[in-house]
C-alpha cells in the first residue's frame, strides 16, 4: 500500500539524515537509522534522498516539479482522447 507523507515530514527527515550521515559508514546505514527513527521504510528515506539530490540538481534525472506537471498533461491528454473518441463515434452516426 502506497502511502504519502506531507512535504514537511519528508523535510523533516531529509534534515535529520544529513545531520547523522557522518556518524555512520555508509548512506543505507544512515537511511536505516533515519527510517527507523521517523517510522518509515529504509528505501523510502532513499528515494527520498535521491528526489531532492535530483531536484537540487546535484544528480541527472527529471525535478518533481516537472514530473507533476508531465503527469498533470497526461492526464489531460488522455481525457482529451476520450473526448475526441466520443465526438468522433457521435458525427460518425448520420443523425446530421
Amino acid at each position: 500500500m502506497s502511502r504519502t507523507y506531507p512535504p514537511e515530514f519528508r523535510e523533516r527527515a531529509l534534515r535529520l539524515l544529513a545531520e547523522v550521515r557522518p556518524d555512520h559508514p555508509s548512506d543505507w546505514a544512515a537511511f536505516n537509522h533515519v527510517a527507523g527513527k521517523v517510522g518509515v521504510n529504509p528505501e523510502t528515506q532513499r528515494n527520498w534522498t535521491r528526489a531532492a539530490q535530483v531536484d537540487a540538481g546535484l544528480r541527472p534525472g527529471v525535478p518533481s516539479e516537472a514530473q507533476a506537471e508531465i503527469t498533470r498533461l497526461k492526464k489531460q491528454v488522455r481525457e482529451l482522447e476520450r473526448a475526441n473518441e466520443i465526438l468522433q463515434r457521435f458525427r460518425s452516426r448520420s443523425w446530421w
